[in-house]
């Protein structure tokens, strides 16, 4: 009896392990089946956004059919893409729109006037506040920002004092072996080297290299050898590192974008990638590098819009030759209109018109002041060629990319971000912006629905029309045909020039637009509640 349960036992296990062999590849098969259909759901393409500055809607070729500039590889990137003709900068200067790119929240919300200098601070985006590229990382992706801060963070003078100053006299106090905080490194950026504020116009002219600025400035810079034309203002005596060249900063910008693509595919091939690459052109002075001098007929300006363009050409290949390109959402846009000096000029000696077709430049709330290029690629998920009349705002980048990796926006986090996925898939069957705001760099607020806008203030609200000289806009000025009215009311569908001002001959739609921005100014949001 002994041996018959022996062989028994013996039994039941061949046929099992009989059994188990049969079974072992469909087991196998749909495991992995399984694990492809969720890598499918969950896999996440990278981003790349490419910020310009001061980069003007008729500056780019595909944006403006006159344009004496040849801009190759954007025009490119439209032809492989979508083209926004009715995109927004939240802001018409630079720090308050780079805050609202990185939180998705208007920067008037701050009460914060102006932009930074040097070593000015602290950040604006306070720690606790949720940004793009933190939201990307609790998400898998590595973080990187190379090129222009500009937001503000703080640096320590040798006793551990806080400088949170404009100027050259912080600069000249500040202890560089201490770390800076409230920079990129600390607001959701994994890597980051660029530099604090704008890189040619400054009074700290040092590369920042995570949160530290291993090659301090050693001295004031001679301006002397620096090429001098109508286009060469705006460059302050600040302080300079050894191995800091005014003309070769956004060469810098690149090579440090380029060698992060080469790390992460060397390193981190199948983890997605956010890379936030914010260029100093063609903000003024317009220096390019030696490689673009003379590269069109354009003089250096055109020269500056021209090496802008060839950073993005450089990008795209660069994805492209690790084998990014397909699986990479790339956005392109420009902080805000085109700068006062290079508009004046560029329109007398070179019938270029940066700010074209639109009424007003950078610092003003009328369309010239921030409506932007804006060009968005994803193969397979954008379909080239498109061209979009959707209003969108650069704010929009945060909830659009939450959509897209699925994270779930707080209530506290993106106030005034939408979400734009179904308008670049194709399937936006309606307008995904009601409402959407503008604001300058002295805080005059406007606001636009549909084809109307209303402007809270007079005037430009930024730039001054009064004023001669090379930075005088005087001879634009427009002759108002409501002089009496506190505010502006246009519609861009007939007047898209902004020049007959309805606020008195249609004060229904006037209050409306005025009631909604106190609303949103009240509630600290123009997004309808999440939860």
């Amino acid at each position: 009896m002994e041996n018959l349960g022996v062989v028994k036992q013996e039994g039941f296990s061949h046929g099992f392990r009989f059994f188990m062999k049969k079974l072992t590849v469909p087991i196998s098969l749909c495991l992995l089946f399984l694990h492809l259909a969720d890598g499918a759901k969950t896999k996440s393409p990278n981003v790349v956004f490419i910020l310009a500055d001061d980069l003007g809607y008729g500056d780019v070729a595909c944006y403006n059919p006159k344009s004496n500039i040849p801009t190759p590889n954007l025009d490119l990137l439209a032809k492989e893409g979508m083209r926004f003709s009715d995109a927004h900068s939240p802001s018409t200067v630079c720090t308050p729109t780079r805050y609202s790119v990185l939180t998705g929240r208007m920067a008037f919300r701050l009460d914060y006037r102006g932009v930074f200098t040097g070593v000015g601070g602290p950040c604006l985006i306070t720690p606790n506040r949720l940004t793009l590229p933190d939201m990307l990382r609790k998400k898998g992706y590595e973080t990187a920002m190379f090129g222009k801060w500009h937001i503000g963070l703080t640096a320590f003078d040798k006793k551990g004092k806080p400088i949170n100053r404009n100027g050259l006299d912080a600069v000249r106090e500040i202890d560089y072996s201490r770390k800076l905080e409230g920079g990129p490194i600390d607001r959701g950026f994994d890597h980051f080297f660029g530099t604090v504020s704008c890189p040619t116009t400054d009074w700290l002219y040092a590369y920042v290299d995570g949160d530290r600025i291993p090659v301090p400035p050693t001295q004031i810079v001679d301006r002397g050898p620096l090429p001098k034309h109508p286009y060469s203002r705006d460059n302050r005596p600040g302080m300079i590192a050894p191995n800091f060249d005014l003309e070769e900063v956004d060469q810098v910008f690149l090579k440090k974008s380029l060698e992060f693509l080469e790390m992460h595919k060397e390193q981190k091939p199948d983890k997605p990638f956010f890379l936030f690459h914010s260029m100093q052109a063609v903000h003024l002075p317009s220096f390019p590098g030696k490689d673009f001098k003379g590269k069109t007929d354009s003089g250096p300006h055109g020269d500056f819009i021209f090496e802008m363009d060839h950073i993005v050409g450089e990008l795209t290949k660069a994805l492209e030759a690790h084998g990014f390109a397909d699986d990479t959402l790339v956005v392109f846009s420009s902080d805000n209109g085109p700068e006062v000096p290079t508009v004046i000029n560029m329109r007398k000696t070179h019938k270029h018109d940066g700010a074209r077709p639109w009424r007003g430049v950078k610092r003003d709330n009328w369309e010239g002041g921030h409506r932007v290029p804006m060009i968005a690629r994803w193969p397979g998920k954008v379909k080239a060629g498109t061209i979009s009349d959707q209003t969108v705002c650069l704010t929009d980048l945060m909830a659009t990319c939450a959509e897209i990796v699925g994270a779930k926006l707080p209530d506290d986090a993106a106030e005034d971000s939408f979400d734009l996925l179904p308008v670049l898939l194709g399937k936006a069957d309606k307008q995904i912006r009601n409402f959407t705001l503008h604001q300058t760099i002295s805080l005059a607020l406007a606001i636009r629905q549909g084809n109307w806008k209303y402007l809270d203030h007079k005037g430009s609200g930024g730039s001054n029309y009064s004023r001669d000289g090379e930075w005088g806009l005087k001879q634009y000025a427009l002759t108002e045909k409501a002089p009496k009215a506190p505010g502006q009311l246009y519609n861009l569908k007939d007047d898209p020039g902004e020049t007959n001002n309805l606020y008195f001959k249609k004060p229904e739609i006037r209050k409306k637009l005025k009631a909604k921005l106190e609303e949103f100014k009240k509630s600290g949001r123009s997004v309808p509640l999440r939860q």
